[in-house]
C-alpha cells in the first residue's frame, strides 16, 4: 500500500483516480478487516459519491495534498449522518448533524474518509473493546490489546487497510495504539489542534484540560503532513539536522513503574545506535522534574478531567480550591520541562513500560500486569503517557523493534511546546537506526 504522499502524488499525476483509491482502501477493509474488527462505521457508499465528484474537480484543476487519499478517523469525531458513540451502549442511536473541524480540514485537503475505527467506552483504556461495536484484535497477536483509545485506527493502519488516521490522546490513547500495533502516532502540543467536533455524545463541551488530537500513520512524512494540515497555529521546522548535532535524554525506566526488559534493552540498543551517529546521549538530568510527583499530579488531574469534577465512589468531587492547586503543580512541571529542554532536544521514553497486552477487561482499578515476572498494579502504567501529557508537551510514538515474541516496540519522543516537527524529526532519525538498520 503506497502512502498518503505517494497516493496523492499518483493521484496529481493521472496515474491512478480518487475513484480507483477509495474503491481499492474498501476492498482492503472488506478483506483484512474481518474478525479485527478495526473500521466499525463504514461510509463505503458517500465515499465513493466524494471520490468520484473529487475527480471531477481534480479535471477541472483541483490540487490538494491528499488528493484522492483515502483514511479513516476514530470513532469519536463527529461525521455528518454517522453515529459517534464513544463507545456506549446508550448513545448507538446518536447521528452527529456536523463533521468535525479535524475532518473538515481533512476533507479540504483532498481526502476521503471511508469510514471510523474503534475505541473503548468513553476513550478510557489502553484496549478497544465496547458493548456496541465489541472487540478490536492486535494483528501481531489477536490475544493481544489493540490499543487505545485509538485502537481501531492503528490496526487499521498496521493491517494496511489505511495509509493515515486521526485519533486523540490524554492518556496515550494515540501513542499507545502506535506502539502496541507499530506504526507511527503523534500526540501534539495542547492547543495547537482544535477539538471543535470531537465532543462527548449529545454534547457541545468545552474542551476538556490535558486532551489533544493528533495524526497516526505508517511514516513520519505521513505524520508531518497530516498535523500541519489540521493543526490551528505554524508549528516550526528546524530544517536539516545530522545526527551529530542532536542532544537527547534517555529514560528506560520511571521510578513509578515497571518497564519489560524487552524494551529496556530497545533503548540501550537505541541509545548506543544515536551515541555511534554522533549524537550526545545522556541517562539523567538534575533539571529533569521529579517524576513522582509529576505522575501523581497528573493521575488527580486525568481523574478529575475524566469525571468533569463529579464525585468517584468513596472519593468526593473536588473543590475549585483543589483544582487550581493542581493547576500550580502543572505550571511548575511545565516551566521545568522548559529548563530540561534548554539542555537537551528531547526525551526518549518507554510509550508503555509493556508490549500489548493480554486482553482484560477487569476495572482498570482492579486490573494487573505481569512485567518479566513481577505483579504490578496497570494503572502504574500511566506514569508514561504522563510525560508528556501533564506538562502539554508534543510526543512522538515510532516503532524501534520487536520483542521475543515477535510484538512492536514503540518509544515516544517528547520535545519543547510547538517543537512537534523536532518529535517527528528525530523519530525519522531513530527509526532509520533501528528498524531500517535491519531492514
Amino acid at each position: 500500500m503506497k502512502s498518503a504522499l505517494a497516493t496523492a502524488a499518483a493521484v496529481r499525476a493521472g496515474a491512478i483516480t480518487a475513484a480507483q483509491v477509495c474503491d481499492e482502501t474498501i476492498a482492503r477493509i472488506e478483506a483484512r478487516d474481518g474478525a479485527l474488527n478495526a473500521v466499525v462505521v463504514r461510509d463505503f457508499d458517500r465515499a465513493r459519491a466524494a471520490a468520484a465528484a473529487l475527480d471531477a474537480r481534480i479535471a477541472e484543476g483541483f490540487d490538494a495534498p491528499l488528493l484522492g487519499v483515502a483514511m479513516t478517523v476514530k470513532e469519536s469525531f463527529d461525521i455528518a449522518g454517522l453515529p459517534t458513540t464513544w463507545g456506549f451502549a446508550e448513545h448507538a442511536d446518536h447521528i452527529a448533524q456536523a463533521d468535525a473541524l479535524a475532518v473538515e480540514r481533512l476533507k479540504a485537503a483532498g481526502a476521503i474518509i471511508v469510514g471510523k475505527t474503534n475505541v473503548p467506552v468513553s476513550l478510557a483504556d489502553l484496549q478497544s473493546n465496547n458493548p456496541v461495536y465489541g472487540r478490536t484484535l492486535n494483528p501481531h497477536h489477536p490475544e493481544r490489546s489493540a490499543g487505545g483509545s485509538s485502537g481501531g485506527g492503528a490496526v487499521a493502519l498496521a493491517s494496511g487497510m489505511v495509509p493515515l488516521e486521526y485519533g486523540s490522546d490524554i492518556g496515550g490513547s494515540i501513542r499507545v495504539p502506535a506502539a502496541f500495533n507499530g506504526v507511527w502516532g503523534h500526540k501534539p502540543t495542547f492547543d495547537a489542534l482544535s477539538k471543535e467536533g470531537h465532543f462527548f455524545p449529545r454534547t457541545d463541551a468545552a474542551r476538556g484540560a490535558l486532551s489533544v488530537i493528533g495524526p497516526m500513520a505508517r511514516d513520519a512524512d505521513d505524520l508531518a503532513l497530516a498535523l500541519d494540515l489540521v493543526s490551528d497555529v505554524t508549528l516550526p521546522r528546524d530544517g536539516e539536522r545530522a545526527a551529530g548535532d542532536w542532544r537527547v535524554l534517555v529514560l528506560d525506566h520511571h521510578p513509578a513503574a515497571d518497564v519489560q526488559a524487552s524494551i529496556r534493552a530497545a533503548l540501550g540498543g537505541l541509545a548506543s545506535a544515536l551515541a555511534t551517529a554522533g549524537a550526545t546521549v545522556t541517562h539523567a538530568s538534575d533539571a529533569l522534574p521529579d517524576l513522582t510527583a509529576q505522575h501523581r499530579h497528573y493521575m488527580t488531574m486525568l481523574n478529575w478531567t475524566i469525571m468533569r469534577g463529579r464525585a468517584q465512589g468513596e472519593h468526593p468531587a473536588p473543590t475549585l480550591a483543589q483544582w487550581f492547586d493542581v493547576e500550580d503543580e502543572q505550571a511548575r512541571c511545565i516551566r521545568q520541562w522548559k529548563r530540561l529542554f534548554a539542555t537537551v532536544d528531547a526525551v526518549i521514553a518507554p510509550t508503555l513500560g509493556t508490549v500489548a497486552f493480554p486482553h482484560d477487561d477487569a476495572p482498570i482499578a482492579e486490573r494487573r500486569l505481569d512485567i518479566d515476572g513481577t505483579d504490578t498494579a496497570f494503572g502504574a502504567q500511566f506514569a508514561f503517557p504522563g510525560l508528556a501529557t501533564f506538562p502539554l508537551l508534543p510526543a512522538t510514538s515510532v516503532p524501534i523493534g520487536r520483542d521475543a515474541d515477535g510484538l512492536p516496540i514503540g518509544v515516544q519522543i517528547i520535545t519543547d511546546a510547538y517543537r512537534d516537527h523536532r518529535a517527528i524529526d528525530l523519530a525519522r532519525l531513530v527509526h532509520r537506526l533501528t528498524i531500517g538498520a535491519s531492514a
